[in-house]
């Protein structure tokens, strides 16, 4: 796509869209697309971390979830992915803010040295870990053990990012999620950026995002919502699965 931004005139063009003016909804949702393209492609999210670990992610994804944690206030916060344990940080800071809550990460190989860091820290109070293959038999027994009746729980889903994989996650993890609460899919953004620097082709149909749809389709206990604010600046479209209420959609 061509597109031609203009801040003499004020407008911005596209091939498809002709001239919109550039200080409009329209303009920001197409400038915001291509940024979130090109700071993917740059590495961008390696250059942020949160209490002195590594987060890998888009700093609108983490305020858009913060504001969901704080609606739901869950005891539990499950994340299959955990790298450098920076967004087990993430999510344990926010347990410590409201006075309640826990974290379990789960990953098929925890680092050492993420190990001892998460261990030595002030929050590992706030956070279990579990090594393992997220949708193998044993680790998803040892995490659903984890998880106590009656406890709130939120879910994300950010280890393996092809569609197979998130869609047994999905299969393992959506029926820890309350009623109310939601499990997300992260990265679905991978189906956008099969034509950039370090893209994929198969992205376009291999992605989280997919695997999200497809889950949400045969299974009508569940809704596809997005959290507020603009779309296009996430790396988690099509990613916000919620669990309806009781009796809801039935």
């Amino acid at each position: 796509m061509k597109l031609t931004i203009d801040t003499d005139a004020g407008v911005l063009s596209t091939e498809t869209s002709g001239s919109i003016p550039l200080y409009s909804t329209e303009a920001f949702e197409i400038i915001s697309r291509e940024w979130v393209r090109i700071g993917w492609a740059s590495n961008y999210y390696f250059s942020l971390s949160w209490f002195g670990r590594p987060i890998l992610q888009l700093p609108d994804d983490l305020v858009r979830l913060q504001e969901v944690v704080y609606d739901l206030q869950p005891d539990v916060i499950l994340e299959c992915g955990i790298y450098s344990g920076g967004s087990l940080l993430f999510h344990a800071s926010l347990c410590e803010a409201m006075g309640k809550g826990r974290v379990i990460g789960i990953d098929k190989h925890i680092a050492p040295d993420t190990r001892t860091a998460i261990e030595q820290h002030r929050l590992a109070h706030r956070i279990g870990m579990i090594e393992g293959d997220s949708v193998a038999p044993e680790t998803v027994a040892k995490v659903h053990s984890s998880v106590r009746a009656g406890e709130t729980v939120l879910a994300i889903l950010d280890s393996h990012h092809s569609k197979a994989h998130v869609a047994g996650e999905l299969a393992a993890y959506a029926p820890l999620v309350t009623p109310g609460s939601c499990i997300i899919a992260a990265d679905g953004v991978m189906r956008d950026l099969t034509d950039v620097p370090g893209g994929d082709p198969s992205w376009s149909w291999d992605n989280p995002a997919s695997a999200a749809l497809e889950f949400v389709a045969a299974h009508p206990e569940f809704e596809m919502r997005p959290p507020r604010g603009p779309r296009n600046i996430t790396y988690w479209p099509d990613a916000w699965l919620w669990r309806k209420s009781h009796g809801e959609g039935r």
